[in-house]
């Protein structure tokens, strides 16, 4: 696909309005995770080194369209200006005279942090009417908000209307990476794919059959395909309904000669909870009365083997309930193995996913990864086949500025 970039266009002196992604999370009032905002300072710096006016604007949490103190950016401007090592102003609105005001004292090099796109409802539903009026700010638009472009809100796909548009250093990268898993990437090519439903991910395991030389399944949809082929799973979590969906989807990967691979072993659990007891058995021996929440030590096994002979990995959602301890081992242990393997024998490992980037974070592993995506329900949907409304918008923008000089 292709759309202009950073270095396609001249920024010097010019106020550049920046979309982001700094929906970061929050305990206790203080930002317990800097992954987004970490990776947002390149495209900062690059813009302030060319004397641009910054202007950030981001959502955060779900204020559904009303002023909400608690989800107020104010601290996201405090923590920017931290890991920046100079001042953030901030704009108590993102539209409107207050904002126009606050952007009119702005000097070349400076950079501002505008309050909660959402909210004004207008940014949720894409109103053409709100964008224009983020757009008057600027005199140019850059995207750097890969993780927020499955959504066709106002600030994603409405302000490339009104402006000359790029992507940022962070959506380039995304696009790119991302790109190359389907069209270059080298074979084989193996995923594991974690989470609780078949129904959630079902357009993407079909398209990831089509494409993928071997498949791991694992968490509870596991439990799923493992019912679908007559295995008494007790009280685990089970889309029994989705009997029918998982024999076919198995059927499909076979036509295409995408092998899968499925727990031999579970971690079992009577009661759910934080070191609850717990044990190991064979899938062909779970108690009625029990719970699956982990793949066990000899799937865990399996699954690295599986991948041990290819050259790229994909990886989205956790194979166990890693949030509760000790029902992370599984995760964690799997992450180590292909963490060895990439950096031992050069396996290009990508992981992506709100869930899995938590669950590396937690194994103390997202380093050891060759790409790990910002993105959630983003990274979802381009596994998925799925045009981004963001990504295309880059790309069809009316807008187009000369090569900087």
């Amino acid at each position: 696909m292709k759309f202009l970039r950073l270095s396609d266009i001249d920024v010097k002196h010019k106020t550049v309005l920046v979309r982001t992604d700094v929906n970061v999370p929050m305990q206790g009032g203080e930002i317990s995770d800097y992954a987004r905002i970490t990776r947002l300072l390149p495209t900062i710096q690059y813009l302030t080194e060319k004397k641009a006016k910054v202007l950030l604007i981001s959502h955060f949490g779900r204020p559904d369209g009303k002023y909400d103190p608690s989800l107020s950016l104010a601290p996201v401007a405090d923590a920017l200006a931290r890991k920046l090592g100079h001042e953030v102003k901030f704009s108590v609105d993102s539209v409107g005279q207050v904002a126009r005001d606050a952007v009119a004292e702005l000097k070349p090099g400076e950079v501002m942090l505008l309050e909660n796109l959402r909210f004004h409802a207008e940014e949720e539903a894409g109103d053409v009417a709100f964008a224009k009026e983020l757009a008057v700010l600027a005199d140019v638009f850059v995207n750097d908000a890969f993780s927020a472009s499955h959504r066709a809100h106002a600030s994603i796909v409405g302000v490339p209307q009104f402006l000359p548009t790029a992507a940022g250093l962070l959506m380039a990268e995304e696009v790119g990476v991302l790109t190359s898993l389907f069209s270059d990437a080298e074979k084989p090519i193996g995923a594991v794919i974690g989470g609780s439903k078949i129904s959630s991910k079902l357009a993407l395991l079909g398209n990831l059959i089509k494409t993928m030389d071997v498949l791991a399944i694992g968490g509870a949809m596991a439990n799923t395909f493992l019912y679908a082929q007559g295995v008494n799973v007790g009280k685990s979590i089970c889309e029994k309904g989705m009997k029918d969906t998982a024999l076919s989807v198995l059927a499909e990967a076979k036509k295409h000669g995408c092998k899968i691979v499925l727990p031999v072993d579970l971690v079992v659990a009577e009661k759910f909870g934080p070191q609850a007891p717990c044990r190991v058995v064979s899938i062909d021996k779970i108690p009625a009365d029990f719970t699956a929440v982990d793949i066990g030590p000899v799937s865990t096994i399996h699954f690295a083997d599986a991948m041990k002979d290819c050259k790229t990995l994909v990886w989205n959602g956790p194979v166990g309930a890693f949030e509760t301890s000790p029902f992370d081992c599984s995760t964690v242990q799997l992450a180590r193995l292909i963490a060895k393997q990439t950096r031992e024998r050069g396996l290009c490992s990508i992981a992506g996913g709100g869930d899995t980037v938590a669950a590396l974070t937690h194994a103390g592993l997202a380093e050891e990864f060759s790409y790990l995506s910002t993105a959630g329900g983003a990274f979802l949907e381009w596994l998925e086949g799925k045009e981004l409304p963001g990504v295309a918008a880059l790309a069809q923008t009316k807008y187009k500025l000369g090569a900087s000089a």
